[in-house]
C-alpha cells in the first residue's frame, strides 16, 4: 500500500475508529454469533450465514484502517516557500475565476468543499509547482488552464 497522506485531525479520527470497531463492534458481531448459533443447525441457518458475513466485512474494515495507519504520513501544516505540496492550500485562477483549494490525501478528499487530493488530475498537475506558474490539466470537457497566485 502506498504512503497514506493524512491531517493529524484526521489520524486521531482513524485511531478512534479502530478502537470502536475492535472493541465494540466486535462484541456486537460476536453476541450475534453467539445468538445465531443458539438457533440450531447451522447448515441451515441464515442468521448465522449473516452474522458470519459480517464478521469478515468488519475483520476487513478493520485490516484496511490498520493498513491505513501503518502507511500513514502526517500532513505538516507549515509551508516551505511558495511550492504546491501535500498540506498546502493553493490560490488558483481559472478563466478569470479565483479558485482556493487544499491539497490532501486521497483519503481525506472532499473537491466540493474544496480539499482535492494528490492523486487527482488537478492535485497532481499543481503538487511541486511554484506561484506564478500555470498548469494543465485534461478533463472530459477538454484541456483546462489554472494559474497559481498564492501557496499558503
Amino acid at each position: 500500500m502506498d504512503k497514506q497522506y493524512l491531517t493529524q485531525e484526521r489520524l486521531e479520527e482513524l485511531k478512534k475508529q479502530l478502537q470502536h470497531l475492535k472493541t465494540t463492534r466486535r462484541a456486537e458481531v460476536a453476541e450475534r454469533l453467539k445468538r445465531a448459533k443458539e438457533l440450531g443447525d447451522l447448515s441451515e441457518n441464515s442468521e448465522y450465514t449473516e452474522a458470519r458475513e459480517e464478521q469478515s466485512q468488519l475483520e476487513n474494515q478493520i485490516f484496511e484502517v490498520e493498513e491505513m495507519l501503518r502507511n500513514a504520513e502526517i500532513i505538516e501544516k507549515s509551508v516551505i516557500g511558495d511550492t504546491v505540496r501535500v498540506g498546502a492550500t493553493v490560490m488558483v485562477s481559472k478563466n478569470n475565476k479565483e479558485a482556493k483549494f487544499t491539497i490532501v490525501g486521497s483519503n481525506e478528499a472532499n473537491p466540493a468543499s474544496g480539499f482535492i487530493s494528490n492523486e487527482s488530475p488537478l492535485g497532481q498537475a499543481l503538487v511541486g509547482k511554484k506561484v506564478g506558474d500555470e498548469v494543465k490539466v485534461k478533463t472530459p470537457a477538454g484541456e483546462v488552464f489554472y494559474k497559481i497566485l498564492k501557496v499558503e
